[in-house]
């Protein structure tokens, strides 16, 4: 048996993975657990089962927190971002403990298996597409996450291989059109902006066209997204930006989805972010299923 290894797993702290379980277990649980009665503290076996194939397994040290909180213990079969789902029902890790504790830890673990390895499935398709092209830039998620989910939802980018673009507002400044329209000008919005960021910190600005791209550059901006371009629109202002401003990261956005993407790969665009890395994004399909005391064959190599 093998346990999950992926790198981007060792950024969680083990604090925050402790206090997301407890959170979604009280959600889940408020207060009595009546159908518990009904199966005791026996120890029982359950397996986890991935049935939709050729999946990206994502969310273990979650999934693995929340049986922890419960007194469970769970053995991987397959590493963090292995593909599975070979099967219609591939053995992807095995659940010990009291039964109504494993029961009480079942759903929300399940849960957030299945969205982060839905994430994680649709990113690692979307870099597939960017590197068989040849293509040098990020491809990235953007901030339309699950309200209170974000950090697995972000975790689950980076197991899929894209970036996690900005966390928070906190992260990056980035001065979308609602942020120039209320300051007057992208120039006064880069130039305030500037005043507080300090060095540390990037400013982004949306732009609508080429020439506010290039106001942006030439009022101090570290990027400029060039939002909702046709590819071939994007192609030219890209060129034209990075020629003027050759230190220029360009970013595009809107309207990019996983059939067109490869139009909006260029030598002169750097990052390209997409919302559907998160929205109606689908799940992956896995269930957990109490066994009868006997040992499956893959546990006993």
């Amino acid at each position: 048996m093998s346990r999950p290894s992926n790198k981007a797993a060792q950024a969680i702290p083990p604090h925050t993975l402790t206090r997301l379980a407890r959170e979604w277990l009280a959600e889940d649980t408020p207060n009595f657990d009546l159908a518990g009665v009904s199966v005791g503290s026996q120890e029982v076996e359950a397996w986890l089962l991935c049935k939709t194939p050729h999946s990206v397994l994502a969310g273990s040290p979650f999934f693995t927190a929340v049986f922890t909180e419960v007194g469970c213990s769970v053995d991987w079969i397959h590493e963090e971002g292995a593909e599975i789902g070979q099967d219609s029902g591939t053995l992807t890790a095995v659940v010990r403990g009291p039964a109504r504790c494993l029961l009480l830890g079942e759903r929300p673990a399940l849960n957030c298996l299945a969205r982060a390895s839905g994430i994680a499935t649709r990113s690692s398709l979307l870099r597939a597409t960017a590197t068989v092209r040849g293509w040098h830039g990020d491809v990235a998620g953007t901030r339309k996450t699950t309200p209170g989910f974000r950090l697995v939802e972000k975790y689950a980018m980076l197991v899929g291989g894209v970036s996690m673009h900005r966390q928070d507002l906190s992260g990056m400044v980035m001065l979308k059109d609602n942020h120039v329209w209320a300051s007057g000008s992208i120039t006064q919005a880069v130039k305030a902006a500037r005043s507080v960021s300090g060095f540390s910190s990037k400013i982004e600005v949306e732009c609508r066209c080429e020439e506010e791209g290039r106001e942006a550059a030439g009022a101090g901006a570290d990027i400029v997204m060039l939002d909702n371009f046709q590819p071939r629109e994007l192609h030219v202002a890209a060129c034209a930006l990075k020629k003027e401003f050759p230190t220029l990261l360009i970013e595009a956005s809107g309207g990019v989805t996983p059939e067109n993407l490869a139009t909006y790969l260029s030598l002169h665009v750097d990052i390209i972010s997409l919302g559907c890395i998160t929205q109606g994004c689908p799940v992956v399909d896995f269930s957990l299923k109490v066994q009868r005391p006997v040992v499956h064959p893959r546990l006993q190599e």
